[in-house]
């Protein structure tokens, strides 16, 4: 893990002094205020969101695709042509491209960061930050000084999740930190979308989680027409809960599930897709299943 201390790049940040945006100020973001573990304060450097100001999450792997980085930048420059300003992580890949998609074309971009916001995790990322805090904002609920640690990463997607009005979902694995972006979104209300073509984003689309984005219209569609603020979360019943009760007695494997439940091999799969991301189930070994827990 490489990282620096922004003062010794040449880097400032600035913000009332260095003072936190504590959780009672006029200033706070709104959008954060009830949100469940909503952050007591905030660091900044730059400017916080403007209030009522259109925020989208641009989110997805760090390792991605050439591809997808390109689709991300285009997502987040027709966006904020649009108006909207991009919210992201400032991590490398997805986050990177959409911080400079929006960069590009004199939108608002804003990264929510695991450290302090005078540290600069990824180091190479000195430019692409002072940039950033130039038209938009650094954020951290860490004060200045925190070094990067791996748990603080998945704690930042919450309020990632939590300042955007929708959430999108560019390039992701199957256990990619950006689906618990992507689920912390569906667990606040909002607009969940995702780019068909990778195995999280599929499987997201598959299971009826989230509706695709294959360029900025989609979303400003949906946006525009008052679509509802979240696909409904799938309760367990239907086949969730009977394939929960198979695996629990030892059918395990998609084939067997298959026979059992009396369904087709896709539909199988895109059921236990669906419970892996929620955090039902795991694969284990073998190409099999288990059980570790029911969500509500």
């Amino acid at each position: 893990m490489t990282f620096s201390r922004a003062k010794q790049q040449g880097f400032s940040f600035t913000n009332r002094g260095a003072q936190p945006i504590e959780s009672g100020d006029a200033d706070y973001p709104e959008q954060l205020r009830d949100l469940p573990s909503a952050p007591k304060s905030l660091w900044c450097s730059g400017r916080l969101p403007a209030r009522g100001q259109r925020l989208i999450a641009i989110v997805g792997a760090r390792a991605a695709s050439r591809v997808g980085c390109d689709h991300a930048q285009a997502l987040a420059a027709d966006l904020g042509r649009g108006g909207a300003a991009i919210v992201s992580g400032g991590a490398f890949g997805i986050d990177a491209a959409a911080h400079e998609g929006a960069l590009a074309n004199g939108a608002s971009t804003f990264a929510i960061l695991g450290c302090g916001i005078d540290v600069v995790y990824p180091d190479r990322h000195v430019d692409l930050f002072a940039r950033i805090a130039a038209t938009g904002g650094l954020l951290s609920e860490y004060p200045p000084g925190t070094k990067p640690r791996a748990g603080q990463f998945p704690a930042r997607n919450r309020i990632i999740a939590g300042l955007a009005q929708a959430v999108i979902v560019v390039e992701a694995a199957l256990r990619s930190g950006a689906l618990i972006t992507a689920k912390l979104g569906r667990q606040y209300g909002k607009i969940l979308f995702a780019v068909p073509g990778s195995a999280g984003t599929d499987a997201y689309l598959r299971a009826g989680l989230a509706m695709p984005a294959t360029s900025a219209g989609d979303v400003e569609r949906v946006l525009a027409g008052g679509q509802p603020a979240s696909l409904p979360a799938v309760p367990l019943t239907g086949p969730m809960a009977p394939l929960l009760d198979a695996i629990a007695q030892g059918t395990n494997t998609a084939a067997g599930l298959c026979e059992c439940l009396g369904m087709r091999l896709p539909s199988i799969l895109a059921i236990l897709a669906e419970a892996e991301l929620e955090g039902s189930v795991r694969r284990a070994a073998g190409n099999t299943y288990e059980v570790i827990g029911r969500v509500c």
